[in-house]
């Protein structure tokens, strides 16, 4: 992409000499100048600026600036005319990367920090602004953009674009390709390649209206306008992204209906938390994370019942406690308020603990109100009071003691100390009640306890468990909690594969997915070809990097050799330098390098697998594997 940024400032004091954005080492900087609107200045001042190394996710762009042009008050508009190439926020598809494999596509990714490789900004969420955008694209190319209002110029190829509300760099996003709508809404439209249109449209029909309107009811009005929704191939590298109007969702999830379900109406929450009032600092993510998961929950309580929602909760914090038994509880990841060491990636601490122990600490602020309804109300008020506007965890508990202050004690109370939420590691100081779900749960948890002993299961108590009548987050649960007790002696895998594996070919891949996982972990080779299958069919991160990594830890890395030379010429470069430093224990690249094509070279259920380095109590670098994460930002 080639073009100019227009910065239109006011200096706020007196003496600005530098303007510092950041920036990133793929963004060639050809000129930079600066001008004062209104004032008679013909000709714009060139200015000189230099790139400095910052970390290994950006740069510093320091521009210098004239004394006369600077005065407080006085507006100035700076223009930096630049071309991008392979940096981390945008992704180029080739036609055989698309889901109609006609056209290529390209789409930009901008959570937490990569939007600097997309155009120089103040690339922290503390920083808002509206945006204007003008995009000039080849004939027969459609461009969508986070943005409140758009038009098109057909004698030009020039799409327009205006968000007339502020927003942080991570949220200006962009998508350009093959792409066509349909109007599911008064305020709604789906947008997808042509060959996936109608099955998403089928799936969603008139629910995002109806999740609309439950989450106005409880939060207030929705700020933006539209709720768009456009569906990205398999190469989108996490679940979905809140990108205000416009949220990307990968196409790959179309096969669960319930992950659907709550994977839209989790970004149609952050149109409150996350985008309205967002996180100042990505210190904590779980302000944004923790609040739209617990309105999402809120949501779906009131649309399809407590149960649903129960149960569906009861999966996410199973996982949660299980990446606790992996981490340990002393784990600094577990914190909702993390320190980053300087040049530390936000995106490298996205995962469970930002949304489900955000969760529970929400839930807690809700059970101290005394009242759902009551606390409600809260948040609509919260939201009317911090719209458009970036907050730390202080603005949100001072608030909350305002608004009840009856509990102004309650933040010391022992044991569930604020102070200790936010800065104490470990689990939850508070679960909320899923009770509810006992009528779903319980059958699952008897299904386990009748496999955990080394004995196979007497046949007939099987046949009281019918799993084709089940929910999706019921039989995910049931995998789950049997993935926690492998591995397995391999005569009950055999009466597992026997009694189950024919119902979960025909189920979707959250399913598939957990009973291949439990294939792999517990080296179960009559199986095996339904591994290569689903690894030939899908190539998503978040259905192949799990199998990989469990492949690799086991005795079975030859298969994943040998289906990686056989499908890599289909994955997105970055996927498959991601498989390439799990499968040969290379070092991490940076994002979007050139990756060649190799030659034959002689997690419970995870969505989602990274590394992250933290510092332990000796201060050295420790590699914790993140597993257990479906990631809708």
């Amino acid at each position: 992409m080639s073009g100019w940024l227009v910065l239109d400032l006011v200096p706020a004091q007196q003496g600005a000499t530098t303007l510092v954005l950041d920036s990133h080492p793929s963004l060639l900087i050809h000129s930079i100048d600066c001008k004062n609107p209104g004032a008679g200045q013909e000709e714009p001042i060139s200015l000189t600026y230099r790139v400095d190394p910052f970390t290994d996710y950006g740069s510093s762009l320091n521009i210098s600036l004239p004394p006369t042009a600077v005065k407080p008050g006085r507006p100035i508009q700076i223009t930096v005319r630049y071309t991008t190439t392979d940096g981390p926020a945008i992704w180029w598809l080739d036609s055989e990367l698309t889901c109609g494999q006609s056209r290529p596509l390209v789409f930009t990714q901008g959570h937490s920090v990569c939007n600097r490789s997309f155009f120089p900004c103040f690339d922290t969420p503390a920083v808002k602004s509206t945006y204007t955008a003008t995009v000039r694209v080849p004939e027969g190319v459609t461009v969508l953009m986070s943005a409140s209002r758009s038009s098109y110029s057909t004698p030009d190829r020039v799409f327009q674009f205006s968000m007339e509300f502020p927003v942080p760099s991570y949220l200006v996003a962009l998508v350009a390709g093959e792409l066509q709508h349909v109007d599911v809404g008064p305020r709604s439209r789906v947008w997808a390649e042509p060959c996936l249109l109608s099955c998403a449209v089928k799936k969603l029909g008139g629910s995002v209206e109806r999740w609309l309107g439950v989450a106005e009811e409880l939060f207030g009005p929705y700020l933006w306008g539209r709720c768009d929704i456009v569906f990205l191939p398999p190469s989108f590298p996490i679940v979905a992204m809140e990108n205000p109007c416009l949220t990307f969702i990968i196409a790959s999830i179309l096969e669960s209906s319930e992950f659907l379900l709550i994977d839209v109406v989790h970004e149609i929450a952050h149109g409150w938390f996350g985008n309205a009032v967002t996180n100042a600092t990505w210190e904590e993510m779980w302000l944004s994370e923790g609040l739209a998961t617990y309105a999402q929950r809120r949501i779906t309580t009131e649309a399809y019942g407590e149960a649903f929602t129960c149960l569906e909760t009861a999966v996410r914090l199973d996982a949660l406690h299980r990446q606790l038994r992996l981490l340990g509880d002393n784990n600094p990841v577990s914190k909702l308020q993390v320190k980053f060491e300087p040049g530390v990636n936000p995106s490298s601490l996205m995962n469970l603990f930002t949304y489900e122990k955000g969760f529970c600490f929400v839930s807690y602020l809700s059970e101290l109100s005394g009242d759902v309804r009551r606390f409600d109300c809260f948040l609509r008020d919260y939201i009317s009071e911090f719209k458009f506007q970036s907050v730390v965890a202080q603005d949100l508990i001072d608030y909350f003691l305002q608004y009840f202050p009856q509990l102004m004690d309650v933040s010391h109370r022992e044991g569930l100390e604020f102070e200790r939420w936010l800065n104490g590691s470990g689990p939850p100081l508070f679960e909320p009640d899923l009770s509810a779900a006992g009528a779903l749960t319980q059958p699952v948890q008897d299904l386990c306890d009748l496999w955990r002993g080394c004995q196979c299961p007497d046949p007939q108590a099987l046949v009281t468990f019918d799993l084709s009548a089940w929910s999706t987050f019921q039989i995910v649960l049931f995998l789950d909690r049997m993935l926690d007790l492998s591995p397995l002696p391999q005569d009950v895998m055999s009466r597992l594969s026997a009694s189950y594996s024919s119902v979960f070919d025909g189920l979707n891949a959250e399913v598939q997915i957990r009973w291949l996982q439990m294939v792999v972990r517990n080296s179960f080779h009559p199986e095996l070809p339904r591994v290569r299958a689903f690894l030939h069919k899908h190539t998503s991160r978040m259905y192949t990097v799990p199998l990989y990594d469990d492949l690799v830890a086991g005795v079975m890395k030859c298969v994943a050799v040998e289906v990686f030379n056989q499908t890599q010429r289909r994955l997105h470069p970055n996927l498959r330098r991601t498989l390439q430093q799990i499968l040969f224990q290379t070092s991490s690249a940076s994002t979007n390098q050139s990756v060649p094509i190799l030659s034959a070279v002689p997690i419970s259920a995870s969505s989602f697998s990274q590394q992250v380095t933290t510092a332990n109590s000796a201060g050295t670098a420790v590699a914790v594997a993140l597993r257990d994460v479906n990631v809708s930002a």
